[in-house]
């Protein structure tokens, strides 16, 4: 099998995967009674900005011939690490799911009886769902050889990151107060070590 083709199976089977990973968590939230929401609009755009990054752009390259002429050449290298990379996200992805329960939510939102979660993989970082998202998008950089569809991960992923982490931390702040500063001081926000 050609490694570009088998490239886009990898990146597709891995969109599929996030999605039957998420279903049914967002079955479980859909009951939960939302308190507390913050900028709905923002957040639609920023969720926008990260899909059209993880999922529209190499959605194109995958399925058409739209972005072939930024494609690059390709090994074997860097579709095992793409691979790997994207099931180690994958697997993250789904343990912070695991992790949050019913705490879990799209956006910005706190929930009726909404608990602080510090074990698990919150035992080493403080949102290590944007790990794991983050992790999708250098996989897909690497997993992608298209100057366009690979970076666009990183960046469409980064923009939604880089608006919208303050305002979730103060969320956090708000809600649980000094256990949740006390928390942030012994955890790294992104990566383990890392504060």
């Amino acid at each position: 099998m050609d490694l570009i083709i088998a490239a886009k199976i990898v990146w597709a089977v891995g969109v599929v995967g996030w999605y039957v990973i998420r279903i049914p968590f967002e079955q479980k939230v859909k009951r939960e009674r939302v308190i507390d929401a913050r900028h709905r609009l923002r957040e639609l755009i920023l969720l926008s900005c990260s899909t059209l990054g993880l999922g529209i752009i190499p959605m194109f390259w995958a399925t058409s011939p739209l972005f072939s002429f930024a494609d690059y050449p390709y090994s074997v290298v860097q579709f095992g690490l793409g691979t790997a990379l994207f099931a180690f996200a994958l697997w993250l992805f789904r343990r912070t799911h695991e992790d949050l329960g019913r705490n879990w939510s799209v956006t910005l939102e706190i929930k009726d009886e909404h608990k602080l979660i510090t074990g698990g993989v919150y035992r080493y970082v403080r949102h290590p769902m944007y790990s794991a998202f983050f992790l999708w998008a250098v996989a897909q950089l690497i997993l992608v050889p298209n100057w366009i569809a690979g970076p666009a991960g990183i960046i469409g992923f980064g923009i939604l990151y880089a608006f919208r982490i303050g305002k979730e931390e103060r969320m956090m702040l708000d809600t649980f107060g000094e256990e949740y500063r006390v928390y942030s001081a012994r955890t790294a926000r992104l990566l383990p070590g890392i504060y």
